[in-house]
């Protein structure tokens, strides 16, 4: 039988659409069918489907497509069973207008189609959301040999810059557990208003823009999107309730990538200020609060109530601490025996504990309290603490700041985040326009800080004399790690009605995952 031919009509039903899980489709099948065939068609309105203007764009030129399918959106725009436990190889043929590229998860073209059309074929098993589409002004430069860059021609040479590390990343994690089973690893920079920091798409990462920052401060956004290779990619949580088995592993990989290329001080680094947001998160749910759980429960809910510090950090600082109860050669060990012997399929968290107490902790004759982290709430008494020195300094300039400007220039990013969040919240307007003045906080290069200064600043009264820039901020960027924080801020110091004002102005730019979550916000 040939696909498309000799097609037997058969009935099928739409259910009552949930408001979180659409609709679901039912089709009457005969015995002996081995074929389906789904003729559909999708809206705009789709809410995987990013639709960028030309003039949402770098190079104002041409529109942009993006999708993103994380968790339960790729039912948006094709049908299929949506759940991390359904994994599938899948091929497609894509038509473009005139002179733009399509990319998706899969092998992928490096030059624009001169009849606009392109075939993609994924050949391994991949859950549904990790089938991704680009479509726009987009060119290609290599880094390695299995490694390059996709971007707008404007932002190619910036981003292939930026991201030069790449092949020595892929390469180390190979070194840590086993071999890259995905061939290429690209990365696609995309527009603005892509929602979040990265998306693991296999073969292709999508990555905001916002971490080209012209010194490299923000790379660590690759070493995590390549961990995902192995841990979400290869191996996947079975349910939206295991979360923190694609997270919380990735984050530890992360660190171990980062850790290989740029050393352990700057990890420790990252790592504080991310564990201070798990302590944040503890404190803002309550320490007894079922949600700060590792393993979730998320039935009747949206998957993204499971997205969190809870998963992340939680979850790397539970695998940090097994590590730590023996050397490191035997966890890595334990934990690349994990991803092959498990490689392409999804696992359940009771599937992970199963294999650690078998062929780690009992073959090493460890104990660990598995259960306190997994099933219990807060964060166990032996967790491992990170502890910065240079965070620490930067800290302490913060809580003088009444008495001394820091005197340094030299700092990297993440201590200027910290050190602008630890200002006091007495710190007047006239010191906030004295460190303004020094050190140009509010025109930042980098988005991180700008962020963290916004809200500090916005908090502490300084809003007249920035808000045309924190506008700017907020009409220029997508990322919703960065728009929420500025837009509660606004919200929290009785400036509603100026964030109502921008939000209306740069809606259009945002996705929908991004502005669902503003709405609420400003309702």
């Amino acid at each position: 039988m040939t696909l498309g031919k000799e097609e037997t009509p058969t009935t099928f039903t739409l259910e009552p659409r949930d408001s979180i899980l659409g609709s679901a489709l039912r089709i009457k099948l005969s015995p002996n069918t081995n074929y389906l065939t789904i003729h559909y068609s999708t809206l705009p309105e789709a809410a995987a489907l990013g639709w960028m203007d030309a003039s949402m764009t770098a190079g104002k030129k041409r529109p942009f497509l993006f999708t993103q399918g994380q968790a339960i959106l790729s039912r948006t725009w094709f049908p299929c069973v949506d759940s991390p436990s359904s994994r599938f190889t899948y091929a497609a043929e894509i038509e473009t207008p005139d002179g733009m590229m399509a990319l998706m998860s899969a092998k992928n073209p490096q030059q624009v189609s001169p009849d606009g059309m392109y075939k993609f074929e994924m050949d391994k098993p991949v859950p549904p959301y990790l089938v991704a589409l680009a479509v726009g002004d987009i060119s290609f430069q290599p880094i390695g040999k299995r490694t390059g860059i996709y971007a707008e021609p404007s932002m190619l040479k910036k981003a292939a810059w930026e991201f030069a590390d790449m092949e020595k990343m892929v390469e180390t994690a190979e070194g840590l557990y086993g071999p890259y089973d995905w061939g290429r690893y690209d990365v696609l920079v995309l527009p603005t208003g892509f929602p979040f920091g990265g998306m693991e798409n296999p073969i292709l990462t999508f990555a905001t823009p916002t971490v080209i920052t012209g010194d490299r401060s923000l790379v660590s956004l690759v070493a995590h999107e390549l961990a995902h290779s192995w841990s979400g990619n290869l191996v996947t949580n079975a349910t939206w309730d295991d979360f923190w088995m694609n997270e919380g592993f990735t984050v530890y990989f992360e660190r171990r990538i980062m850790e290989a290329l740029y050393g352990a001080e700057y990890v420790e680094m990252l790592a504080q200020l991310e564990f201070w947001e798990l302590e944040d998160e503890v404190r803002a749910f309550g320490e007894k609060n079922p949600d700060t759980h590792l393993k979730g429960n998320l039935k009747g809910r949206n998957p993204d109530d499971g997205v969190g510090d809870i998963a992340y950090q939680k979850g790397a600082s539970f695998l940090l601490m097994l590590e730590r109860l023996t050397d490191r050669n035997k966890w890595d060990e334990f934990l690349k025996n994990w991803f092959q012997a498990n490689k392409f399929t999804s696992k359940t968290t009771e599937d992970f504990l199963a294999y650690l107490k078998t062929d780690y902790l009992e073959k090493h004759g460890l104990t660990a309290n598995v259960d306190e982290w997994v099933y219990g709430p807060g964060i166990p008494a032996n967790c491992p603490r990170p502890n910065s020195t240079k965070l620490a300094i930067a800290e302490k300039a913060a809580t003088n700041i009444v008495n001394a400007i820091p005197a340094t220039k030299e700092w990297t990013p993440h201590e200027w985040v910290h050190f602008v969040r630890n200002l006091p919240k007495k710190t007047t307007v006239e010191t906030l326009k004295k460190l303004d003045s020094q050190f140009n906080l509010t025109n930042s290069g980098n988005a991180e800080i700008r962020c963290a200064w916004y809200d500090t600043a916005i908090r502490r009264g300084y809003v007249k004399e920035i808000l045309p820039q924190v506008e700017e901020f907020l009409v220029g960027i997508g990322r919703r790690r960065f728009l929420m924080p500025v837009y509660t801020a606004l919200k929290e110091t009785g400036h509603v009605e100026d964030a109502r004002r921008i939000f209306t102005k740069a809606k259009p730019g945002y996705h929908a995952v991004s502005y669902g979550s503003i709405e609420q916000l400003l309702k």
